[in-house]
């Protein structure tokens, strides 16, 4: 979430609710397997792609997502702004989920809303119980909203971004059992310059870790507690350009963590970070290869779920009838087409639908392939003079042959792949100059310009 400039907005807090003393202990579970992204979609000209709903994507590693429902939201906001940002998912105590979200529609800063949205889900297939919670009474937003179990409270902490009594943004927090009502709200960090965007990760070797966007860049603080102003900022800041909505994420089969960051432009670029010691406070940077996110997504939050949550979402919404090819050694490219020419170009762009294909059974050989437009969906690619371009396909055998590949193993990298002309068959799909073209493949560097990841 981009901060508004500091204000000096305090006007009091929230009254007390009563809570509920403790909740029980958690319901037995299978083992995770795969995670599930919340996100909403923003594209580079906030025309086209641009949806303030509820979006989803599974990963069964955390690092490759397949969104859901073809990109398309799964529940929209009919309160407040009638949109929202910064969504996050939590699995409950009881094995059920709450999404929460930022109450905001667009890029209207001065929107300031006292709520946030809320949904329950038994299973993140159907959603139930949407309301708007009220968090506090000031004359300020609640931003970026993420909720964590305090086990010795037993009661849920919501953490959300508003501007303190001293006119910058804090990480403030909200107790509560059931999501309907809530504690007043207290100062959860305050370091004493503007932060937000909290994440938090709890009970690590007995330590908790809070992560926020400071400046430019994303930090951590930690605790041994969870009481609200005992989290001291220790770690080094990681950051590409400037860098907000940090989301850490254990892996399932690894001692590695990732930390994931997204660039604050509409449209903005995921970024990843790895370490195998949170107490170090050091990332280094992911190699772009290793992960995609899903299209024009923004600001997201990432839960672990098990086989069966993953196979029902799936089941239930569907995966992408198209996919998206990635450069192996520009793994910032996609390939594309502009202006009816076959190219690789850096994400994001509009329009975004341009690196859109399907991959159907190929024109001259079903054992190939061939690649149709989403978005010109009468045109494929096909090499001419052994350059690629996107013509509308005339019927000919000589246009079926142009347009037909066989996909192989990666010249480069066996786990992805290559693309043989089928009428050429000493030549490969590669780009050159960032243009798409078949040529013979010999050099290191030729078989990783005709090496791409098939994904979405």
């Amino acid at each position: 979430m981009t901060p508004t400039p500091s204000r000096r907005l305090f006007l009091g807090a929230a009254a007390s609710v009563p809570l509920a003393l403790t909740l029980g202990a958690p319901a037995a579970r299978a083992a995770d397997s795969a995670y599930v992204m919340a996100y909403f979609t923003e594209s580079t000209s906030l025309g086209l792609g641009t949806d303030y709903g509820l979006h989803l994507a599974v990963s069964t590693d955390g690092l490759e997502w397949m969104p859901l429902n073809q990109n398309n939201p799964v529940v929209t906001p009919t309160q407040g702004a009638g949109g929202l940002r910064d969504p996050f998912v939590l699995r409950k105590q009881d094995g059920t989920f709450v999404v929460l979200a930022t109450d905001l529609k667009g890029t209207d800063w001065s929107y300031n809303s006292q709520y946030i949205h809320v949904w329950n889900s038994a299973d993140l297939r159907t959603f139930t119980g949407y309301h708007r919670l009220k968090l506090h009474d000031m004359v300020t937003h609640s931003w970026a909203p993420e909720a964590f179990w305090d086990a010795g409270r037993g009661q849920y902490g919501i953490l959300y971004s508003s501007v303190n009594s001293s006119g910058h943004n804090v990480i403030m927090v909200n107790y509560t059992t059931d999501f309907v009502t809530v504690s007043a709200p207290q100062v959860f960090f305050d370091p004493g310059y503007d932060v937000i965007d909290g994440n938090l990760t709890v009970g690590v070797n007995g330590v908790n870790y809070l992560y926020f966007k400071r400046d430019q860049g994303l930090v951590g603080a930690r605790s041994t507690s969870l009481a609200p102003g005992s989290f001291t900022p220790f770690s080094t800041p990681a950051a590409h350009g400037g860098t907000e909505a940090p989301t850490v994420v254990k892996s399932l089969t690894s001692t590695t963590w990732y930390l994931w960051g997204d660039t604050y432009t509409p449209n903005g670029v995921f970024y990843a970070w790895q370490s195998t010691d949170l107490a170090s406070g050091t990332w280094t940077a992911l190699d772009q290869r290793r992960y995609t996110q899903p299209v024009n997504s923004k600001h997201c939050g990432i839960q672990p779920i098990t086989s069966t949550v993953y196979d029902n979402l799936v089941a239930k919404w569907g995966a992408p009838a198209w996919n998206r090819l990635k450069s192996y050694n520009y793994p910032a490219r996609y390939v594309r087409h502009a202006n009816y020419v076959g190219r690789i170009d850096a994400y994001p762009f509009d329009l975004y639908t341009d690196a859109q294909w399907k991959l159907v059974p190929g024109l001259a050989d079903a054992s190939g392939v061939s690649f149709q437009s989403v978005n010109f969906p009468t045109r494929y690619l096909r090499h001419y003079d052994y350059e690629l371009r996107l013509d509308a396909n005339d019927g000919t055998s000589a246009f079926a042959a142009d347009a037909t590949f066989h996909r192989t193993a990666g010249l480069a990298d066996a786990s992805w792949s290559s693309f043989r002309s089928y009428n050429n068959p000493t030549r490969y799909l590669r780009h050159a100059n960032y243009v798409l073209r078949i040529d013979p493949v010999s050099t290191a560097t030729e078989r990783q310009d005709a090496t791409f990841h098939v994904g979405y």
